[in-house]
């Protein structure tokens, strides 16, 4: 079979107010994650790790973060002018509105398809931590002659209620959607399990335009609420089941199908633990399927005494004299004599000098943590000088501040 020529298109559009304060300053995919990268990293490692190299990176609000991050790290030889990742923020064709949702989006944008014109048209979200061979979801799709597929996640039947639950037959046509139902439909052949939708999409071209041409006359601007229901109807939509994507290099111990939307505190703190431990979840270390990180131009971590015990630390760093359990320490950090850090993530070029006791706290860039403070120990005093998680009780300093007077 000969491969399709595809172009692809990443939302990565999110503002992340669940994330807050960490996307203060940033959109959601542009926030740090694991050490090394952006959340926005994954979806594009996918796509290159997938030999998919034509690919538009929709952005909106907050965007220069990501702009320079993608500026800096994902620059493709312009040799092959096919190979490209490009950074497009609302062009405002159709008047002096932003992106009203994520069809509307790629419809702003539909002249990119028509200058391309490519075979298909990949929509993938910008958002989760996962891995996935997106060339094993086009096969997929074109064995079926679909008009579009539609990635979809089984969950356990007790855990569907929260999300877009998708209604297949047994040739995993898809019949139909449930919105957040009280009782979702199980999947064929799987009482104990639904589909969801996990965002991601391949459409034919033709089907695509047509279909976004349709939805504007009738100011639908949804990808999974208007236009893929409107064609469900045509027999020729397709759920493509995420748990038989094979990635080369997993290990045994990691989760089968692990994918994380890391859209709340909680949530991100804790697909961070699980890059952590002898056995994780979500092993980082894949040199077969890699997560393309930031570059670092800089020296190598200095540890000059400590007690380290299950965490990462990310090039640059300075260790004096600390104690460090289960954290994720980004590149950059100065960690001072008598330190004490559990439970953390402390991002780029933070200092957190002598005496300091952290626990379950994330610390956002460019912060200077003074001599002896305790954060995430005694909430009611954490609370009048940090922002707490209501729902985890994580503290967050956001970025670039100063804690506490200078006692030097």
């Amino acid at each position: 079979m000969a491969l399709p020529k595809v172009l692809s298109f990443i939302l990565a559009g999110g503002k992340g107010e669940r994330l807050f304060p960490l996307t203060v300053f940033r959109s959601k995919p542009s926030v740090p994650f694991g050490g090394r990268y952006r959340i926005v990293d994954f979806a594009l490692s996918n796509f290159v790790n997938s030999h998919l190299y034509s690919i538009y990176l929709l952005v909106q609000y907050k965007s220069q973060s990501l702009i320079e991050h993608v500026r800096q790290h994902w620059s493709f030889s312009s040799i092959v002018k096919n190979h490209f990742v490009a950074v497009v923020p609302p062009q405002m064709r159709m008047g002096q509105e932003w992106f009203q949702g994520t069809s509307d989006a790629v419809f702003q944008n539909i002249n990119l398809i028509k200058d391309h014109n490519p075979d298909l048209v990949i929509i993938f979200g910008a958002d989760h931590i996962y891995r996935m061979d997106v060339r094993q979801m086009i096969d997929f799709h074109m064995k079926n002659d679909a008009y579009v597929t539609v990635a979809a996640r089984p969950v356990a039947l007790r855990q569907a209620s929260a999300f877009g639950v998708i209604l297949a037959d047994d040739e995993k046509r898809i019949t139909g959607f449930q919105e957040k139902p009280k009782n979702p439909a199980a999947m064929p052949g799987d009482p104990s399990r639904a589909y969801v939708s996990m965002g991601n999409y391949i459409f034919k071209t033709d089907v695509l335009i047509d279909a976004l041409v349709k939805a504007q006359k009738k100011k639908e601007h949804d990808f999974g609420a208007h236009i893929i229901p409107s064609l469900v109807g045509s027999g020729k939509v397709f759920a493509y089941d995420f748990a038989t994507n094979i990635i080369p290099g997993i290990k045994p111990y990691e989760e089968k199908g692990y994918w994380r939307d890391v859209g709340t505190i909680s949530a991100y703190f804790d697909a961070h633990m699980d890059l952590l431990s002898n056995e994780p979840p979500f092993d980082a270390y894949n040199s077969q399927w890699p997560i393309h990180p930031s570059g670092y131009e800089g020296p190598s971590t200095k540890i000059l005494n400590g007690d380290i015990r299950n965490s990462l630390i990310a090039e640059g760093s300075i260790i004096k004299k600390a104690k460090i359990r289960n954290s994720i320490i980004q590149s950059g950090v100065t960690i001072e004599d008598g330190v004490t850090i559990e439970d953390c993530i402390i991002m780029d070029r933070v200092t957190i000098s002598k005496g300091c006791k952290l626990r379950r706290t994330i610390v956002d860039k460019f912060n200077v943590i003074s001599d002896r403070e305790q954060i995430g120990i005694d909430p009611d005093k954490d609370r009048f000088r940090c922002h707490i998680d209501q729902d985890s009780g994580i503290c967050i300093i956001p970025r670039g501040g100063r804690m506490g007077a200078v006692k030097r």
